[in-house]
């Protein structure tokens, strides 16, 4: 599949997503996100591939929405105005949980600026790793709108209710240093080194069980709203199908074989 708004590269089971408008500072317009859904469905259809990381070209990671896109909305006939944005909405967020439930670890690599629906998609990562240019910025209170992209959902996990609160409500820019401190950065690097250092986390936290990992992540993402009994009823159905599959049985035969070569 070839893409011209975002760049998909593989090596060694790890894929590479970069968004691809620097001259937009990667604001996601209708088109890019078309793409992006292309990409993100085929990343987790790929068996071969074991983990992704998401960045972004130029200076920025992602600017959020593309104001075009939201001029034309504003343009469109005032009966179409309603449906136009909920038909639109209902891509937002289909792109937002191919992230958030992607069955392998996903790492968000922080470049630079991730602003309103840049600064969401961050966090509908696993994980987010930024270099010394990365910011974040809840902007939408600055075109009259709310966070779309999941943030209402993702910010309050990461840095508390009231603080979310603020985020939210002012818009202000959060640098790295102090996006590390309140926990919506999990790592700093340089930024020299942040796309690889994303590629070598990403080796690390997909060394194991493909199966087992995406199980567990599914149950993971669910485990602050579900009661304990449903989580470890989840955790019983996930085990069952873990007992069956090949990693499972590999990883027991090889540690049953050193244990019998240790005993001769």
């Amino acid at each position: 599949m070839t893409f011209s708004l975002i760049d998909l590269q593989v090596d060694t089971g790890i894929a590479t997503l970069t968004l691809n408008r620097p001259d937009k500072r990667n604001a996601m317009s209708d088109a890019m996100r078309a793409e992006f859904i292309d990409a993100l469905e085929q990343v987790a259809a790929d068996k071969a591939i074991r983990a992704l990381v998401l960045t972004g070209a130029g200076k920025a990671f992602c600017a959020g929405g593309d104001i075009a896109g939201m001029e034309k909305r504003m343009n469109a006939p005032a009966g179409e105005v309603g449906f136009n944005g909920w038909h639109r909405q209902q891509r937002v967020h289909h792109t937002q949980m191919l992230l958030h439930t992607m069955p392998k670890p996903v790492i968000a690599a922080v470049n630079g600026s991730a602003s309103g629906l840049g600064a969401d998609t961050a966090l509908a990562c696993d994980f987010v790793i930024a270099s010394e240019w990365g910011s974040f910025a809840w902007s939408y209170i600055h075109r009259g709108i709310v966070p779309d992209g999941g943030g209402m959902y993702f910010l309050p996990r990461r840095v508390g209710l009231s603080k979310a609160k603020e985020l939210v409500f002012t818009g202000r820019k959060v640098e790295v240093d102090e996006a590390l401190a309140l926990g919506i950065v999990d790592r700093k690097t340089a930024a020299a080194q942040l796309v690889s250092d994303a590629q070598a986390w990403a080796r690390e936290l997909s060394k194991g069980s493909a199966t087992a990992l995406a199980l567990g992540k599914n149950i993971l993402n669910q485990s602050f709203e579900l009661p304990a009994n449903q989580v470890f009823a989840q955790g019983s159905q996930a085990q069952g199908i873990c007992y069956t599959s090949t990693e499972h049985r590999d990883a027991v035969m090889a540690f049953l074989s050193k244990t019998v070569a240790a005993k001769e």
